[in-house]
């Protein structure tokens, strides 16, 4: 048998497992959840929201590896200022687009909620005194983007 026999024999024995398949998952983990969950998250205000929130929650650690490791000053801070802007108005945006829509569910209401707090933290931040307290703000900043995708990637609640 040549060696090309071989490993096709041995791949292909190995893709039979006698042993169950795994049973699927029902419920995603936390930051799990596809954004085909949600038609909501694949309209551009919505999916540009996750995306920006994805990728500040990946400075927002970056920014606390920092703090962490006692450096005095967050690089970047006036774009990373910025980009929170930004979202938070994305936010107010998507809220407003919500209540346009008439819709009577929690993502609006969320939404203007993530839009008021992500300034609110910033400026915590910004005011904060030692590596601590910056700490904190970022803490309080992660779950704030971390909800924001979320709650738009989550599917719709049935009616009650």
């Amino acid at each position: 048998m040549s060696c090309d026999v071989a490993v096709s024999a041995v791949l292909l024995l190995a893709s039979f497992n006698p042993a169950p398949a795994p049973a699927p998952k029902l419920v995603p983990a936390v930051g799990e959840a596809p954004a085909a969950a949600n038609p909501l998250a694949r309209e551009p205000l919505f999916a540009r929201i996750i995306g920006e929130a994805k990728a500040l929650t990946a400075a927002v650690d970056g920014y606390r590896e920092t703090v962490k490791s006692g450096a005095k000053a967050l690089p970047g801070l006036d774009g990373f200022q910025k980009r929170i802007s930004t979202l938070a108005d994305l936010d107010m945006k998507g809220h407003l687009e919500l209540a346009a829509r008439g819709t009577d569910g929690d993502l609006k209401c969320i939404l203007r909620g993530i839009a008021q707090d992500l300034p609110r933290k910033l400026d915590e931040l910004m005011k904060a005194d030692g590596s601590a307290a910056q700490d904190v703000a970022l803490r309080d900043m992660r779950y704030l983007l971390v909800d924001n995708v979320e709650v738009i990637t989550a599917p719709p609640a049935p009616p009650v």
